[in-house]
């Protein structure tokens, strides 16, 4: 029986599709289309469908899901595979959850297709709470890695897409929290090029189905109706053809804090002329006014209705289930064995070794340990924020006993409080640890001091940390630690930096692990006890204290981030320890000179002179002239993450486009600028730190360019 709709059939073009089903449609009906909870259009045969879904590392906020780690701590892996694997891996759970969902006769708010991920901002401030959710603070690292997220969740079929993807939040946008609703980020010219925007338009050419508008204004105008970010940049210069969601109430915000229009009416209108099609909220039901009024007109409402439709016609979501491929996909692949060794993986390969004094890895079996802090058996620790449920969650005390030998004595205190100043009294902690061969210190941050606004309730500002500090009693507590153990490892959570520079002094060795998942507790243990040696690497740069950073609410770069910043920091950005022991050969390029339509190849040799093989991670920077206005001190410009076998080495090669060369001047223009330029590739950001810290000496050489 033939469709009863032109619009309904699977073999006509999706233009054909789209414009049949747009003109059966009344303004009304229209409208109802381009909330994110859209009604269900009976009459047609047209079923409801809530346009709010998440998957930032996992399907989320939806039952039953493998949560993976938390999206800092896949930033930390530095690994473009991985990061696609379990990012197809949560397309496929979500398929498997969203069509047992339909077949229930439920349509509703997180069981659909269409997420709201990946968070590309920049965590150009480590007090960020939201930071958690990005890749790091690198705008090349950044991109990179959220490619490789859009890549894996939207698949690669040739019509139709797994899940629809969604590049958030456009632009500017990274605190404070409390202000997000009203604030006005002024970046300059240079530093929206350089990088605020660079990630957004990696993922736009590379074909991310959707942009999420920040709440703030960007330079004076609402980032869900500004022109200059989504006509003249998104739309025009970078040629994007999907569809723009506003942020949740943002439509408000226009009239409501940025005092930019007046009423509802005229923000809703504003919005969609400007680009933004769908809105979360129910701001666009004024839509009907604005039309009467004359604000908007019908035909541009069309425009950001068939935007829309073309993202739920790609989805299949008009198609007959045996025409999608992932129709038949099976609730029990959510959280199976495999997806949970996945979930093991990515974890152990987002931690990163900070210190090693020759504690770790631990032998197998140890006399005693001595297990303590507030997060060492805590589930809540191991999901950050905008997590799923999995139905076990292996807490990092979990995962020590679960791998512990018979015969080795386990104890467990929590030690102290997350983030108050303990009761007076006897603390018996001590006395146990005096007691013990090896203790070992969860300590750090979870999901309630620092995230998003409301989320995180023992935040003081909003969701921000106001210090970068270890909270002042796990501090306390870990010194007083100190005195009595004999041997202390410090295993740190959270999804920022951490300024700790009194455990590293103190400490035996130092791990941090971020949020790790569901399977965290057994990845920390695989890197305790040497199954894995640690590969992870710092996407951010750890300063020593907060007085060393800009204030919060500057949106300027200079004094951020391992490109801008002047005072050395604890932990430089990229740098991570191993078990093994790398060395990094000289630098040979295929050419001592550059010209702007000309590629640059640079090899180098890593050789492993240990008896463990293991992963590195080497780091390609370009320094570029000083005499350079607001010249960065250095830039990331590639990357690999290599297996190098035991007593051996490898080659590793990096084919380098002019583009990469090229530096943003004071107007925000990319150009070629001849000079002598420096080019490093190792292990960690070049400068003096990673050096004292153990990291091996990166291999260096000079280019002209032209």
């Amino acid at each position: 029986m033939p469709p009863a709709f032109p619009f309904l059939d699977p073999d006509l073009p999706l233009g054909a599709r789209i414009d049949d089903l747009v003109g059966r449609l009344t303004l009304l009906e229209k409208i109802s289309q381009m909330l994110h909870e859209s009604s269900a259009v009976a009459r047609l045969g047209v079923p409801a469908y809530n346009w709010w879904s998440e998957a930032c590392h996992g399907v989320g906020r939806n039952g039953r899901a493998t949560v993976f780690p938390q999206v800092i701590g896949l930033g930390a892996t530095w690994n473009r595979a991985l990061v696609e694997r379990v990012a197809n891996t949560i397309a496929d759970e979500a398929r498997a959850k969203h069509h047992a969902a339909v077949a229930a006769g439920r349509r509703g708010q997180y069981q659909g297709l269409t997420f709201w991920t990946p968070n590309i901002n920049i965590f150009r401030d480590p007090r960020w709470g939201r930071g958690q959710e990005t890749f790091g603070e690198d705008p090349f690292l950044t991109g990179e890695l959220g490619v490789a997220m859009v890549r894996g969740l939207q698949g690669d079929h040739p019509h139709l897409l797994k899940t629809a993807a969604c590049a958030k939040h456009f632009a500017v946008h990274s605190g404070p929290e409390a202000e997000r609703h009203g604030f006005n980020a002024r970046p300059t010219p240079k530093d929206l090029a350089e990088t605020y925007l660079p990630a957004f338009e990696k993922l736009v050419r590379a074909g991310v189905e959707a942009v999420m508008g920040a709440y703030n204004r960007t330079l004076d105008e609402p980032c869900c109706a500004s022109r200059r970010l989504l006509v003249d940049t998104l739309r025009g210069r970078w040629g994007f053809q999907g569809h723009v969601v506003s942020d949740c109430g943002a439509i408000d915000d226009i009239h409501l804090h940025h005092k930019v229009t007046a009423t509802a009416a005229a923000s809703a209108a504003l919005a969609v002329r400007m680009g933004c099609d769908l809105n979360c909220g129910c701001t666009y039901h004024d839509l009907v006014l604005a039309v009467k009024d004359g604000l908007i007109t019908e035909a541009e409402i069309d425009t950001s209705l068939r935007r829309l439709l073309a993202t739920r016609f790609r989805l299949g979501l008009f198609d007959p289930p045996e025409r999608v491929p992932w129709s038949a996909t099976s609730p029990e692949i959510i959280d199976c064995p495999a997806h949970r060794a996945l979930a093991r993986q990515a974890a152990a390969e987002s931690i990163v070794l900070l210190k090693n004094n020759g504690l770790l890895p631990l032998p197998r079996d140890p006399a005693s340990l001595l297990v303590v802090g507030p997060h060492a058996a805590s589930a809540g620790v191991l999901l950050g924020n905008y997590y799923g449920v999995a139905p076990q969650l292996v807490t990092l005390l979990e995962g020590i006993v679960e791998r512990a030998i018979e015969g080795t004595r386990i104890e467990y205190r929590a030690g102290c409080p997350l983030n108050q100043p303990p009761t007076p009294g006897v603390d018996y902690t001590f006395l146990t640890a005096a007691g013990a061969e090896i203790v070992i210190a969860v300590l750090g941050l979870d999901s309630t001091l620092e995230g998003e606004e409301g989320d995180a309730v023992a935040s003081s500002s909003g969701g921000d940390r106001a210090a970068v500090e270890l909270p002042a009693c796990q501090r306390e507590f870990l010194l007083e630690l100190r005195r009595h153990a004999k041997k202390l490892i410090l295993v740190l959570t959270g999804g920022s930096a951490l300024a700790v520079p009194e455990a590293h002094e103190c400490c035996d060795a130092i791990l941090q692990v971020w949020y790790p998942g569901c399977e965290g507790g057994r990845a920390v243990a695989d890197v305790l006890l040497g199954e894995v040696s640690p590969s992870g690497r710092l996407p951010v740069t750890v300063p020593r204290r907060t007085a060393d950073l800009p204030p919060l609410a500057d949106y300027h770069m200079r004094g951020r981030t391992y490109r801008f910043a002047e005072i050395e920091p604890l932990y430089p950005f990229g740098f991570g320890l191993s078990y093994a022991r790398f060395a990094y050969g000289p630098l040979v390029l295929s050419a001592g000179t550059l010209a702007s339509d000309q590629e640059l190849t640079v090899r180098t040799t890593i050789t492993n002179s240990s008896a463990r093989a293991a992963h590195e991670t080497a780091q390609c920077y370009l320094v570029p002239p000083r005499s350079w206005p607001d010249a960065p001190r250095a830039t990331l410009i590639d990357f690999q993450k290599v297996p190098v076998p035991a007593h051996d080495r490898i080659e590793v090669e990096f084919k380098l486009a002019a583009d990469l060369f090229r530096q943003v001047d004071g107007a925000g223009e990319r150009v070629w600028v001849p000079g002598r330029y420096g080019l490093v590739v190792g292990a960690a950001s070049p400068g003096p730190r990673a050096l004292a810290l153990g990291a091996p000496a990166p291999a260096c050489s000079e280019l002209t360019l032209l």
